[in-house]
């Protein structure tokens, strides 16, 4: 059985999106979802979650290196919750750390002066991808 996962890589301005699948343990990065103060549109993730018709959630967890709670982490926690209370789908926290530059090196330097709108996607990508190689439970 194939596990579908939508991943979101959780931030103020935009949050990262992307769709994945276990039988390639791939992902595929979707358009951001624009939010005001970190808050998306929930009728634009409700579409998401109807058209990939996922069975989890992945939502990057913002750590400082050492391992504990970056400003942004309590936010994405929360996040997190309100996914899992209005969708009711399982969903599960991934350590993101330094999935932003990992998503730039992919995507190429071409944007020094500002920054590249598919960064974030790219990043929730980068969730799945993790997921599937580390944490995916079996099918």
């Amino acid at each position: 059985m194939t596990t579908t996962v939508l991943a979101f890589d959780f931030g103020t301005r935009k949050i990262g999106a992307a769709s994945g699948q276990s039988l390639t343990g791939s992902g595929t990065p979707l358009p951001a979802l624009p939010c005001r103060d970190g808050i998306p549109d929930w009728q634009q993730v409700a579409a998401l979650l109807a058209e990939w018709q996922p069975t989890l959630l992945l939502v990057g967890l913002p750590l400082n290196m050492d391992g504990t709670d970056s400003e942004l982490a309590q936010r994405a926690r929360r996040f997190a919750g309100r996914l899992q209370g209005r969708f009711g789908k399982p969903v599960q926290l991934i350590d993101e750390r330094l999935s932003t530059r990992e998503a730039r090196e992919r995507l190429g330097d071409g944007y020094r002066g500002g920054s590249d709108p598919r960064v974030d996607s790219m990043a929730a990508v980068l969730l799945i991808e993790s997921f599937f190689r580390d944490g995916a439970p079996a099918p």
